[in-house]
């Protein structure tokens, strides 16, 4: 896509954590980081859509990826500009021609099992069966446990404050993964959205079979909205720290993409599409003994 096409982004800054007054098990008053958390009121051509509780590090690329994982936006070049202001908790979406239908397209809202209650306009399942993940989509295991480890040696608000959830991009071709872009925030449909953000600005608008090499980490738990986010984003391959619920389940079969979950360590549960992930066991190393109980 043209540059010149591309919507105008502020780069608006604010801190991501905060000292606080505690008190810890032994009495003693100390100094502990918090995240920070704002709200960022989102107002398309002047029209108040939504409040978003986020952490604030990328609030430009997550409107973005808002409005694009909500099919608000179908097109990137739709948005002329993006500009936060944080001084006023506002985000100002200016668009090219107007968003078609919005009064309609915002008339439902789904609530959803997102930390801080996200949500999501009209039908979760509206346009599942349009989706078409690439069939050539894989990962090994080595790559998966090299994925995981990337995630623990990172250095991230969650090891100094905690209270975040954290996404992140990899590329895995026949080589290593390669980290693309790690996002924390307060909730993992934030982080999400905003990874969605930078892919429209960076990335072709589809992606093509010969370009599928795209896994998506999280440390939340794989819920319908997150799977049906990350194949809207064309990402076939999901990887989640958590579980998988039911719906998220069946969204992730129904597409045809890799939910990965409870991947720590050399450990997972490979739930859906298990012929994207080429197995090696011996990596896994020895069995650990079964306790006595279990015997």
């Amino acid at each position: 896509m043209p540059l010149s096409s591309l919507p105008h982004l502020t780069r608006a800054q604010a801190p991501l954590t905060c000292e606080i007054d505690a008190v810890n098990e032994y009495g003693e008053l100390q100094r502990v980081a918090i995240p920070a958390e704002r709200a960022l009121t989102v107002y398309v051509d002047k029209r108040e859509l939504v409040t978003l509780m986020t952490l604030g590090a990328h609030p430009e690329l997550l409107v973005l990826g808002y409005l694009r994982n909500q099919r608000l936006v179908r097109q990137v070049g739709d948005i002329e500009s993006i500009t936060v202001d944080w001084d006023v908790g506002a985000a100002a979406v200016k668009t090219r021609c107007g968003i078609e239908d919005i009064e309609e397209k915002t008339a439902k809202r789904v609530v959803t099992t997102g930390c801080g209650q996200g949500s999501v306009f009209g039908g979760l399942m509206d346009e599942v069966d349009q989706i078409v993940l690439s069939a050539d989509a894989r990962i090994t295991q080595g790559q998966l446990y090299e994925l995981v480890n990337t995630i623990r040696l990172k250095e991230t608000t969650y090891k100094s404050a905690g209270s975040v959830h954290a996404c992140a991009l990899f590329s895995c071709g026949q080589g290593a993964p390669e980290m693309l872009l790690f996002v924390e925030d307060v909730g993992r449909h934030n982080a999400i959205d905003t990874i969605a953000g930078w892919m429209a600005m960076n990335m072709a608008p589809t992606l093509a079979p010969s370009d599928s090499g795209l896994v998506f980490y999280t440390t939340g738990r794989l819920t319908s909205e997150m799977v049906i986010k990350s194949a809207q984003m064309g990402v076939p391959i999901v990887v989640s720290r958590s579980g998988i619920t039911q719906m998220g389940h069946q969204v992730a079969q129904a597409v045809g993409l890799c939910a990965v979950g409870r991947a720590t360590n050399k450990r997972f549960v490979c739930y859906s599409s298990t012929q994207r992930l080429k197995l090696e066991p011996a990596l896994a190393g020895p069995r650990p003994r079964a306790a006595a109980s279990e015997l």
